[in-house]
């Protein structure tokens, strides 16, 4: 799983990266606002790990930014700044957590993984794009009225994909959302898995739901002509 942490204190970053690298999680980092923004909407995360005072732009103005650009990854604000009305400016700008330094990393883990289980259970649990359509909590998706069986894997694909609709999405972007963070394969498996799901999703259909960007990788979109 991907995490973006938006940090400009070298020591804190540098220790709060091998702390989620040891928990399996693959860490970005970005040192400024504005390249954490630019991060953040170009890739998918499960997380943002947010810095207040940073160089460029802070981290309110990252957050609200985010939000108004349709970003709802969820954010937890990692910060010196702890006073009531810093906390209350950092959530009324979109932040979902708020988390004061120095700070206990047993409770920093925790907070986080509440935040991603939050994040994967909120709203309706069925995405919808065009007639396709996905139930992530009882694994099951479909076209209209018609039920399209998957294998576990090839639902896991999808689902990666929908999460993030219209936007590209790389080999390694995929393989870090559903294979293990241990897995040394080639990344060629991916191509075999979106082959799989064109063909049982896009080809009886008549559609062109899964475009491959060359180069890129791959998104989802909606295509019903």
């Amino acid at each position: 799983m991907n995490i973006l942490l938006v940090d400009d204190d070298p020591d804190v970053s540098a220790a709060v990266r091998r702390g989620l690298e040891a928990e399996g999680y693959t860490v970005d980092l970005a040192t400024d606002g504005l390249t954490g923004l630019q991060l953040a909407k170009r890739h998918p995360y499960r997380a943002i790990v947010l810095d207040i005072m940073l160089p460029a732009l802070n981290g309110y103005r990252v957050c609200a930014e985010l939000r108004r650009a349709g970003v709802d990854t969820p954010v937890m604000m990692l910060t010196a700044k702890d006073g009531e009305y810093d906390e209350a400016e950092g959530l009324d700008t979109g932040a979902d957590d708020y988390l004061t330094k120095p700070f206990s990393y047993v409770v920093f883990i925790a907070r986080l993984r509440a935040l991603i289980r939050r994040s994967q259970g909120c709203g309706d649990p069925v995405i919808r794009l065009g007639d396709l359509w996905l139930d992530p909590l009882a694994r099951r998706c479909g076209r209209g009225e018609r039920t399209v069986a998957l294998t576990s894997r090839e639902f896991d694909v999808l689902h990666c994909l929908a999460r993030y609709p219209g936007q590209v999405l790389s080999k390694g972007e995929i393989l870090d959302e559903v294979w293990d963070t241990a897995y040394e394969g080639d990344g060629s498996i991916v191509e075999v898995y979106v082959s799989n799901l064109r063909r049982k999703l896009d080809a009886p259909f008549g559609r062109r739901s899964l475009q491959t960007v060359r180069g890129a990788g791959y998104r989802l979109v909606d295509d019903r002509g």
